[in-house]
């Protein structure tokens, strides 16, 4: 008897059946989620590393906000936005120097991790297929071979041709809980890697805001003549 794995989907049982329908859907759903982040990732890290070319390369603070007004989906967009509102807020306070910059500087960590959450939104998905697929999978086994060594009761054989189709039919759910839990293992490590990466790219941005704000602060400053500058 040829092989053939369409056949032996016909032939399975109804729970079965209902297990291979399940771990489709999830491979249909990490693979439609899997392109998706490869765009999405891809599109923030490209913006991030020429936001922060255009951000370095502006004369002041105020031109250098700008520039990143030009593109407001850039995942620097919303931390420079919460560093001027609260560098904004505390100036009006007429809040110290010191306190002006640290508020910015939580405000700018903030800013950080909301738009990593955001960039990580449904990752967690991959993660669970790949940590569940399998074991749905061998629920689907563990079925069908209850299923076999019931027909070896009714039948009263023990032969191996009669519970050999039915536990190759069952091993087939096996087999693809795998195939759904690897791409989905490979895909959520590469995202993962590509996160740690923006990551760095958002702290280092966060730096170079927060050193942009204190020479703004320190060009308004009143130097004392007292023999020494103030730093």
């Amino acid at each position: 008897m040829e092989f053939s794995l369409l056949s032996m989907i016909s032939q399975a049982s109804l729970v079965a059946k209902a297990v291979l329908a399940l771990l489709l859907l999830m491979s249909v759903a990490s693979w439609g989620l899997m392109i998706q982040k490869s765009f999405s990732l891809g599109a923030a890290e490209r913006k991030a590393v020429q936001g922060m070319a255009r951000f370095e390369s502006a004369a002041s603070l105020r031109e250098a906000v700008q520039s990143l007004g030009a593109d407001p989906t850039s995942p620097l967009y919303y931390i420079a936005h919460q560093g001027v509102q609260e560098f904004n807020h505390s100036k009006e306070l007429g809040n110290s120097s010191e306190v002006v910059v640290d508020n910015v500087r939580r405000a700018l960590r903030q800013g950080v991790a909301s738009e990593l959450a955001r960039l990580q939104r449904s990752l967690s998905f991959l993660a669970t297929t790949a940590n569940t697929a399998p074991f749905i999978g061998l629920f689907g086994t563990v079925w069908g071979i209850m299923g076999s060594f019931h027909s070896i009761g009714m039948l009263k054989s023990a032969s191996l041709a009669t519970v050999a189709p039915g536990i190759s039919e069952a091993l087939v759910a096996t087999a693809i809980g795998l195939a759904v839990a690897v791409p989905a293992t490979i895909g959520f490590n590469i995202f993962m890697g590509k996160l740690s990466q923006i990551d760095t790219r958002l702290v280092n941005f966060a730096s170079i805001f927060l050193n942009r704000v204190q020479r703004e602060l320190n060009a308004h400053r009143p130097v004392q003549r007292t023999g020494a500058t103030e730093l």
